[in-house]
């Protein structure tokens, strides 16, 4: 187990939730996968480690680390969900439109509109996904 996946464990473990072999299975492969999957993908390599490991335990397992805010589902047009890890507190996407290509980057553009949006309504912001919709270069005129 790498420290990435020990920290969502233990995040788990503080909001009173059990530490079990199918949890730390599923965090596991959601880590190896760098947190860009889909529901039925992670299911699917979670089952070729833990063959015992059901895909409701995956889609429940899911939905508690979305409660917890470890990870996000980002839809990008395809129609199923992509679950992305929240580790560094926010997470940018440019998403094209007509092919579908996610462009992930780090610098947070968003910084100035955080501090805004915190201070007018009075709310500690502790993350933030920001997805941009548009044409890629290969797909604009």
């Amino acid at each position: 187990m790498n420290s990435e996946s020990e920290k969502i464990m233990r995040v788990i473990e503080d909001n009173e939730y059990r530490r079990t072999a199918s949890r730390q299975a599923i965090v596991d492969v959601l880590v190896e996968s760098e947190g860009h999957i889909t529901a039925d993908n992670l299911a699917e390599k979670v089952r070729k480690q833990a063959p015992r490991v059901g895909r409701m335990t995956v889609y429940r397992t899911l939905d508690l680390l979305c409660e917890l805010g470890v990870v996000r589902p980002i839809y990008q047009g395809t129609g199923a969900a992509h679950y992305i890890l929240m580790d560094k507190g926010s997470h940018h996407h440019l998403i094209c439109n007509r092919c579908h290509d996610v462009i992930e980057f780090d610098e947070c553009v968003a910084d100035a509109v955080i501090e805004q949006v915190s201070k007018q309504f009075d709310f500690h912001i502790s993350s933030h996904l920001l997805e941009l919709h548009g044409l890629c270069e290969n797909c604009h005129d």
